[in-house]
């Protein structure tokens, strides 16, 4: 790459970023990939392509395709030509997302996960979640399992409303 080109490349891969980073998660389109920390890069490989990585939340996500599917069409829409590549390692975390993607998560009515993964016991372990709606840590778990697998089904014992917890992976 030449001094003159360098920049135009720079923006390119820049603007790749801005347009990857704007996907929303099919499953929870409150937040966007790069908030959940899916998107794990954009970047050039050795012949100038772009390369866009994605890690799924886990490698079973039955959302995984449509999310690589969805962020390929937001970079074709922009005129953007790029190459997804599923990254499974290191795996991902709840430790990934983003503390706006927390937020945007409890306003959407999802508790965002509690501490920290690598716990023991993280995936089932958290003893008091907050109501994302009224804040009351009086809450019952009704199920593990929500409305997906990384999700548990939790109900306000003060305002009784019922909510998924997004569970500390």
């Amino acid at each position: 790459m030449t001094a003159t080109t360098a920049p135009t490349a720079d923006l390119d891969l820049a603007r790749a970023r801005s347009v990857a980073s704007r996907v929303p998660d099919p499953e929870v389109p409150c937040v966007t990939v790069a908030d959940l920390g899916i998107l794990r890069g954009v970047e050039r490989d050795a012949d100038g392509t772009i390369v866009v990585r994605l890690t799924p939340t886990y490698s079973g996500c039955p959302a995984v395709v449509a999310i690589e599917m969805a962020v390929q069409a937001a970079l074709l829409d922009a005129g953007i030509d790029a190459r997804i590549e599923r990254v499974l390692s290191p795996a991902w975390t709840t430790d990934w997302i983003s503390a706006e993607g927390r937020e945007k998560l409890r306003a959407y009515g999802i508790a965002p996960p509690v501490g920290a993964s690598g716990g023991r016991r993280a995936f089932f372990a958290e003893e008091r979640i907050a109501c994302p709606r009224c804040g009351s840590e009086a809450t019952s778990r009704i199920s593990e399992f929500g409305s997906t697998a990384c999700k548990a089904h939790y109900r306000c014992d003060a305002c009784a409303e019922p909510f998924d917890y997004f569970k500390c992976i």
